[in-house]
This record gives C-alpha cells, sequence and structure tokens, in this order.
C-alpha cells in the first residue's frame, strides 16, 4: 500500500502518560518508520519536549484541568491550528479520544474531506460518573460523547468488552475490534538492570513479589488487592506487593495501606517512564495483579505477557479477553476472598506461577508493530470506502454546528490573511513612499552639488582669467 499521511488526535500525549498516550506514541513511531507520514495533534503541556520525536506534534491551546481530571483540556477551534492541519494534506484522520478531540476531528474533516476512524479505548461512562456528579448532566455528557463517536466514518474499538460498553452508552453504529499491541519484546531483560531498579526495594529473593503497573486510581481494583492481601497477612503468610505508578487515588491507597498495617509488605513506586525500566519490574515479579473491570483491553496484561509473567484477572472482564484460565492467565471473581484463595493456591504452588507466564508470553501477547501494520491495512480500505461513498452522510444537527465552526475558523483565517495582504500592502506603500523621498533627497543633493560645483567652477574661472590678465599687462611693459 502506498505511504499515507496520517493525523493522530488524542488528549493526551507525553508528558501525559496513560494507556492511550502510549498506544498514540506507538502509532506514530511505527507509521514514522514504516508506513508514511504521522502528525500528532494534541493539547499543550508547558513542560512538553516534542523535539524528541522524530515525527511532528503540533499542540494546541489548553487550560489546565489536572486537579479534577488529571489532564489538561484542550481547547479544539483554534484558527491557527486548523491553517496548519489544512496545509498538511492528510489522507485520513484517527481520533482516539471521543470528546475534543473528536470535536476537532470532525472540524478538519469539513474542511479537508478525508475520513475520520475513531478508536475507543476507555470506558467513558466510568470517567463521566467520576467527573459529574448529576445524572442529567452525566446523560447529557454520554450523549454527546455517543453522537462524536456516531458522526465517525468508522469506529474501532481495542476489545469485544470496549464495544459492549460503548453500546451501553447508547452507540447503535457498526464497530470493528482492533487490538492495542505492546512496544515490549518477549523475553526478559539483563539481570543487572533488574538489581539496579529494584535494589532500593526490600524483596527477599525467597519471598514471592506481587505487581501491579498503572495508574493508582480505586476503580482499578486496588482495594480487592489490599483487602485480599491483608487476608493473607492475617493468616501469617509472607509476601511483597509493588504497586508501580501515580494517579488522583494514591494518597488514599497509601493510607488505606496503612491503616491494613501492610506497611513493609506493600511498597510504592512513583510512575516510571523508561521502558526498559518498567520491563525490569515485570521480570522480577512472580505474578501481576490486575483485577480491573474499569480497563477495555488491559495493556498491562500483555505487557506482562512479554515478560513471561502471569496475571490474575476478573473473569469475564475486557482484561481477561482471550485468556484461558490456568493456562495464560489465573481468573477470578471480581472480590477480596476470591483473589486471596487464588493467591493461597500459588503460594502453594509456586511453580503454577511460572508456567502461567510463559503460556502468557506464549498465548496472548501481541506486538505494537503487528497492531499497527493491521490498523495501516484498515486505514487503506477506509480511504477506499469513503471516496466510494460507502459510509453515511454527515447531515445531522451536530455536523452543522461544526460545519460552522469549520466555516467560522476558514473565515477568520482568511481574515486574517486579508489583513496581512493590507498590512503588507501598507509596508510596501510605506516603502515605496520611503523611495520617493531618498530619491529626492538624492536629486536635491546632486543638484544641490551640481551648483556649488558651477559657482566654484565660475570663481576659478575668474581667478584664471584675472591672472591670465596681469600677465599680459606685465608682458606690455616688458615690451
Amino acid at each position: 500500500m502506498d505511504k499515507l499521511n496520517v493525523c493522530l488526535i488524542n488528549d493526551s500525549f507525553p508528558p501525559a502518560i496513560d494507556g492511550v498516550a502510549n498506544a498514540v506514541t506507538n502509532y506514530a513511531d511505527i507509521i514514522a518508520r514504516e508506513y508514511g507520514s504521522p502528525t500528532v495533534v494534541t493539547p499543550y503541556y508547558p513542560e512538553a519536549d516534542d523535539s524528541v520525536y522524530p515525527f511532528p506534534v503540533l499542540r494546541y491551546p489548553s487550560v489546565d484541568m489536572t486537579k479534577f481530571v488529571g489532564y489538561r483540556a484542550g481547547l479544539p477551534f483554534s484558527p491557527e491550528l486548523m491553517k496548519k492541519l489544512e496545509d498538511a494534506r492528510f489522507d485520513i484522520i484517527h481520533s482516539h479520544c471521543p470528546i475534543t478531540s473528536t470535536m476537532l476531528a470532525r472540524s478538519l474533516r469539513d474542511r479537508i474531506d478525508v475520513p475520520v476512524v475513531f478508536t475507543y479505548h476507555t470506558k467513558f461512562d466510568i470517567d463521566i460518573a467520576n467527573a459529574v456528579r448529576s445524572r442529567l448532566l452525566q446523560e447529557g455528557a454520554a450523549r454527546l460523547l455517543v453522537e462524536n463517536i456516531s458522526a465517525c466514518d468508522e469506529v474501532w474499538t481495542v476489545s469485544n468488552g470496549a464495544g459492549e460498553n460503548l453500546r451501553k452508552l447508547g452507540y447503535q453504529g457498526e464497530y470493528r475490534v482492533m487490538p492495542n499491541g505492546v512496544d515490549f519484546p518477549r523475553g526478559r531483560v539483563d539481570g543487572k538492570l533488574i538489581s539496579e531498579v529494584t535494589g532500593g526495594f526490600d524483596l527477599p529473593e525467597k519471598l514471592p513479589v506481587f505487581l501491579f503497573v498503572g495508574r493508582m486510581m480505586w476503580y482499578k481494583g486496588i482495594r480487592i488487592i489490599l483487602d485480599a492481601l491483608k487476608m493473607l497477612a492475617d493468616e501469617g503468610r509472607d509476601f511483597r506487593m509493588v504497586f508501580v505508578g501515580g494517579g488522583g487515588d494514591k494518597e488514599e491507597i497509601v493510607a488505606y495501606t496503612r491503616q491494613l498495617q501492610l506497611d513493609g509488605r506493600v511498597l510504592f513506586s512513583d510512575p516510571i517512564r523508561d521502558r526498559e525500566r518498567i520491563r525490569a519490574w515485570y521480570c522480577r515479579a512472580d505474578l501481576f495483579l490486575f483485577p480491573s473491570t474499569f480497563d477495555t483491553n488491559g495493556l498491562v496484561v500483555r505487557e506482562a505477557a512479554a515478560c513471561g509473567l502471569g496475571s490474575v484477572l476478573v473473569a469475564g472482564s475486557c482484561a481477561a479477553e482471550d485468556v484461558r484460565d490456568g493456562v495464560s492467565g489465573l481468573l477470578i471473581e471480581e472480590k477480596a476472598a476470591s483473589m486471596a484463595a487464588k493467591l493461597r493456591e500459588l503460594l502453594g504452588a509456586p511453580g503454577s506461577m511460572r508456567r502461567v507466564g510463559e503460556g502468557a508470553q506464549r498465548e496472548i501477547y501481541i506486538s505494537w508493530e503487528s497492531a499497527v501494520k493491521n490498523a495501516y491495512e484498515r486505514y487503506g480500505v477506509v480511504i477506499e470506502n469513503y471516496r466510494m461513498g460507502r459510509y453515511p452522510k454527515h447531515d445531522g444537527l451536530t455536523d452543522d454546528f461544526f460545519h460552522g465552526m469549520a466555516g467560522w475558523m476558514d473565515a477568520l483565517n482568511r481574515s486574517r490573511e486579508v489583513q496581512q495582504q493590507i498590512r503588507s500592502a501598507m509596508q510596501l506603500q510605506s516603502l515605496l513612499e520611503r523611495r520617493r523621498e531618498l530619491q529626492r533627497q538624492f536629486r536635491d543633493s546632486i543638484e544641490s552639488n551640481v551648483e556649488e560645483l558651477r559657482n566654484e567652477l565660475t570663481e576659478e574661472r575668474r581667478r584664471i582669467n584675472e591672472q591670465l590678465s596681469e600677465f599680459y599687462r606685465q608682458l606690455d611693459r616688458f615690451h
């Protein structure tokens, strides 16, 4: 397939770190390396350093909402940004967030007439419930979200469970499951790196080490982990549990850990951005605990699998899709007692943890190279379908709004171009007037110099004539 110019839009991107930011980064990296020309479009962050990427990153205005939702909120209707995006001549737009990113995607589509693909990564009903307390406002936000998604030309989900959640929100269109991948290769990191990364933690060699990597939020099932570990500790069983990550609930989680008197057994690490150092933690652990029913894909589960680390998951969760119980993962009910029972069983048969890790590495691992290759091949189909008119027309009420916004931004840009042309014309007029003034001054200067020179010549001629007259008088006397 021909190289494509791809616009990747998302609300989060480094320095903001989450699963979707990681997905967009890998899409851009691999497209730039293998398939075409990606451009990432994302809200402005004051500490961002986009010079480190082998692809352009366009930032648009944002406001700081980190205290409320953990991110900066983008302001997508930027005429300056729209002008840059129009000039980029994209073949396809891929949005990874259903709110401001997709608003921008829809406005851009109206201007450049190319298809919009949307990927549903996150259970937004939970995010909406956490951000908005009013039931009425929650329903309004969900309707806006579904209208935005429905307006896209093709919708992808990262798992079947994510698609079911999208249906729950009210989405009635078609969707295609396109799983995300893992940017880890299969295998373990060097033992020296493992020792360097984990050496500052109290991890006795003979004790089992359990691990969680991700955002420290209660809805990730963290209370189930802590309550289950409390049950084991009360039975006199020893272990180590390491949480790697940050998030809005971390202080409460640390406080609850102390309340359960799990200090010393449960340890915390700050977020780690270096991917090799995160791999080191996966390679040091004996089991990954991830009882989350929030995540739509459970990317960390596949990261663990890449390192030969098995996971304990809630049966029926999105993270547990394609996992065979006892072979490529371990399934429990969504309650602490069930996790405690499973961990108790494994502590009595430690070899089972290793075998499940090997099964996970063999069966559920998928690389980002494979995931992006599948997506890129589908891009070609989407573009052809769009050109052939196989997608529904965009003529709803919200489409009228985005058509109006796109027109407004275009009109504003045109107005600015006219203003710039006027300013340029005025500058040119000023330069011409200055040029004429300099020419006049030059002519005056020349005329003045010529007159002065003429006077000097006349005076010189007079003196010479006087001298000649005197010479002739003297000559007559001599004769």
